[in-house]
């Protein structure tokens, strides 16, 4: 089984509870994917057309900050933005994450055409 789709299998209650607001294009018409590969990277989620990537971060992520930077610069190196909320964010705010994330999706045309399933990507 793909790494994709087990991580798909196994989100934690942060990743369900924000899916539920993307899931569907529930934000405007943005079509929204879940732990999509990307180059050798998994995203948590991804919206190809606006080439915006949306990531929940848990405690773990402080302490792999470096990760963090190099996979954002790769991720931005690809003309994607990325966006990153902590697990409680999403727990304890989800309306303000989603009007954030509406926001960004508004905001500034993608420049390049979408990659489907990873064409496009270095």
């Amino acid at each position: 089984m793909s790494a994709a789709r087990e991580l798909r299998k196994s989100m934690t209650d942060a990743e369900r509870k924000l899916w539920r607001g993307l899931r569907l294009r529930q934000m405007n018409g943005h079509k929204f994917r879940r732990q999509f590969p990307l180059g050798c990277y998994i995203v948590d989620f991804v919206c190809l057309e606006a080439r915006l990537i949306v990531e929940v971060d848990g405690g773990q992520h402080a302490d792999e900050e470096y990760g963090d930077v190099k996979r954002d610069a790769w991720l931005t190196a690809q003309n994607f933005r990325v966006l990153r909320y902590w697990n409680n964010q999403v727990l304890n705010e989800v309306d303000e994450v989603l009007a954030d994330i509406l926001r960004a999706l508004t905001s500034a045309p993608p420049s390049l055409p979408s990659p489907v399933k990873g064409e496009g990507v270095e």
